[in-house]
């Protein structure tokens, strides 16, 4: 986590940022985290245990700041929240989500499923794809098999 902490770091400061304490914290909890793609909120109340100054503005603010330098994304499940979910260091693409519709659990995809779409859009429509997001809402095992019982 140091080591990730640390690479974070040098790209705020790349960005002429530097990593302030409420900074390292928001960023610890969304290490901490990794899987549970935490709500604004919810970073906010993991964060005060660490840094019981910060605020909720802070906490925004940080998270807008690491989507827009691209250590984390910003993402919607269709519930109208906005979760932050750490990207993968040296992935080229968004990975792609699972969503049950019925228990709500999330289910990552770490391969790239699309890069025989990107292709054909590059060569049909001369568009340069710089990233993409695929999340698929459905059904998930143990909720079909709850279903068939």
């Amino acid at each position: 986590m140091e080591a990730r902490i640390k690479r974070i770091k040098a790209q705020l400061h790349d960005a002429s940022y530097k990593l302030t304490p409420q900074r390292e914290a928001t960023v610890r909890v969304l290490l901490e985290n990794e899987k549970d793609h935490l709500s604004a909120e919810e970073v906010f109340l993991r964060v005060k245990n660490l840094a019981p100054d910060t605020g909720l503005a802070t906490v925004y603010r940080t998270l807008e700041l690491l989507t827009e330098l691209r250590v984390v994304d910003k993402i919607n499940f269709g519930d109208g929240v906005s979760r932050y979910d750490l990207r993968k260091e040296g992935a080229k693409h968004f990975h792609h989500h699972l969503v049950c519709l019925e228990c709500g659990s999330v289910e990552e995809i770490q391969e790239d499923l699309l890069e025989d779409v990107e292709k054909i859009i590059e060569d049909r429509w001369h568009f340069m794809i710089k990233d993409h997001r695929l999340t698929f809402q459905g059904i998930c095992a143990d909720c079909k098999k709850k279903t068939k019982k």
